[in-house]
């Protein structure tokens, strides 16, 4: 599967347009719509090169989920998988117990394990609280 609109957007609105490196709020310099490796103090883009980024990056997450979710997702369920990967990274996936709870094919328990993971640094976050809800919103929606 590939990533749809809403999963695109979703990941777009919550990672916001950077042109300038900044440290995100684990202290990772981070650039164009959250994009981290290679990223160095100092690094400045165009629009169109964080776009080209995005896209590019994009196919490894699409990979990750693609590779170790062993059911049938719908496009919504997948986006929304594909946005928390970009975010939280592949190792966090492949550990989490929520990978095993799709996998069992327990669908309507995800979204609760979407919203555990709203954390950076030890802290809640009120930004990625709203993100998980959103991923878990979109999870649930169907197509």
């Amino acid at each position: 599967m590939k990533i749809g609109i809403q999963g695109l957007e979703l990941i777009k609105t919550f990672e916001g347009l950077e042109l300038n490196a900044y440290k995100c709020a684990a202290g990772v310099w981070t650039i164009g719509y959250g994009h981290t490796k290679g990223v160095q103090e100092g690094m400045v883009i165009s629009e169109d090169t964080a776009n080209d980024m995005l896209m590019k990056e994009l196919v490894e997450y699409e990979n990750y989920v693609n590779t170790l979710v062993t059911v049938p997702l719908s496009q919504n369920q997948f986006d929304a998988l594909v946005s928390w990967v970009y975010n939280l990274g592949s190792s966090n996936f492949q550990a989490s117990t929520m990978l095993k709870v799709i996998n069992a094919n327990d669908m309507v328990n995800v979204p609760a394990q979407i919203m555990r993971w709203n954390k950076a640094g030890g802290k809640v976050l009120e930004g990625l609280t709203r993100r998980r809800q959103a991923e878990a919103d979109l999870f649930s929606s169907g197509n």
